[in-house]
């Protein structure tokens, strides 16, 4: 494992990081005005999104692009650091054609879509002319376990018949949110895992209504967390994305690379929480001292600087794992870093929002946002229960197989 930063890499990281000091954290003040009057998207981000095309920094995240497609071929392991620097000012990602959910969705069509598909959806995605949305979350089921998941597709026809509610749909409140990926229940009596499908519903369809924008922890997203409702929403059957039956095998497939964008994106809020940390440490005063110069304050910067290297490997290898060996083969790793990082966030987070004081509670600082996001992702993608369960599974299987082999040579007296 060699995960040093190639040529290729570090003169990206460069050029990124001189775009994001230059041009976005510049316009980052504007942009939280121009969504505090109610201006979504701001305009900053289409004039920056245009330099960031003119310079080569598009669509870093999708290995598989073809020759005729606009972007950078990044492999995980070469994205992850790029990742990390975006994740610094939580809406920069957009400015690269780099955020979520579009990102997933354009690897779900870049696998599986006709060339209709491609030329209708995922062509203006890689250009970042419209954006999309990811319908799977439901409030009437646990959404964890996808193969629960009730939407009914129904063939009627040429047509199929969606009915049922869906929440937590990052993106439908974008004004260019074009169009939702659904998945439902198309055949009812088939194997768990063969149940389910995966349809492409544009939001303009009638029948498909956007009921609320939900607040996260009382923070309302401008893109939206939302909460959709399908009645009899008709869609022709050329919109089934893959296969009938697949929709859980492609839910999985979608998923993977995009837990480790989060997490590296995650691990970008941290380093950022600690910088701030560190900055207010060396100039606040409390009880005659500079706050760095308090032992419980030293200690909390320390512990973040380690835990935060920590991930960043962990996350490094599962993405060198995703590169070499493939999704299978990675699926602890990416169910583990999903466990770990957001975690670590709040973590860090919340130290460095003590090290404010209660400056870090308020809009003065990102502080309290970026806690917010990281516990947001203990649900975001699976919740902490199933992945941690999926490694327990994993383990115990792997001490299965070996027989308890070592346990004799350790253990003496009866029944050893």
């Amino acid at each position: 494992m060699d995960f040093a930063y190639s040529p290729r890499v570090e003169e990206l990281r460069a050029k990124l990081k001189a775009f994001m000091d230059q041009r976005v954290l510049p316009a980052n003040k504007r942009w939280h005005r121009d969504v505090e009057s109610g201006i979504y998207p701001p305009p900053v981000v289409e004039e920056l999104k245009e330099q960031a095309k003119s310079e080569g920094l598009w669509n870093l995240f999708l290995p598989g692009l073809r020759e005729d497609e606009p972007g950078t071929r990044l492999k995980n392991l070469e994205y992850a650091p790029l990742a990390e620097i975006m994740g610094r000012v939580p809406w920069a990602s957009e400015i690269f054609n780099c955020n979520a959910p579009d990102t997933g969705n354009m690897e779900l069509l870049h696998l599986f879509a006709t060339q209709e598909q491609r030329e209708q959806w995922l062509d203006p995605l890689l250009n970042g002319e419209i954006r999309s949305c990811f319908a799977m979350t439901e409030p009437d089921v646990a959404s964890s376990d996808a193969t629960n998941i009730s939407t009914s597709i129904r063939r009627e026809g040429d047509e199929y018949v969606i009915n049922g509610r869906k929440w937590f749909i990052t993106g439908a409140a974008d004004p260019r949110c074009r169009v939702a990926i659904v998945l439902g229940l198309s055949n009812p009596e088939g194997e768990p895992h063969q149940r389910h499908s995966m349809v492409l519903v544009p939001m303009d369809t009638p029948g498909l209504e956007i009921v609320r924008n939900i607040p996260v922890m009382h923070h309302v997203a401008p893109e939206g967390h939302c909460e959709l409702l399908f009645r009899n929403v008709r869609v022709p059957v050329s919109n089934l994305l893959g296969e009938e039956g697949a929709g859980f095998a492609l839910a999985q497939a979608r998923l993977g690379p995009g837990r480790i964008h989060h997490c590296m994106r995650s691990i970008g809020q941290c380093e950022l929480a600690l910088e701030l940390a560190c900055n207010r440490a060396l100039q606040r005063k409390a009880f005659g001292k500079v706050l760095h110069q308090h032992g419980q304050v030293s200690e909390w910067i320390a512990l973040s600087r380690m835990e935060i290297d920590q991930a960043r490997l962990y996350v490094l290898r599962t993405a060198w794992l995703l590169d070499t060996q493939g999704k299978r083969a990675a699926r602890n790793e990416v169910s583990a870093i999903k466990v770990i990082v957001p975690r670590l966030q709040n973590a860090v987070l919340d130290r460095s929002i003590q090290i404010f004081g209660a400056m870090g509670l308020t809009p003065d600082t990102p502080l309290s946002y970026l806690w917010t996001w990281g516990r947001a992702l203990r649900f975001i993608d699976g919740p902490d229960e199933v992945h941690i369960r999926s490694v327990a599974r994993r383990e115990i299987k792997r001490a299965g197989e070996t027989g308890g082999e070592a346990l004799a040579h350790f253990l003496d007296g009866p029944g050893a």
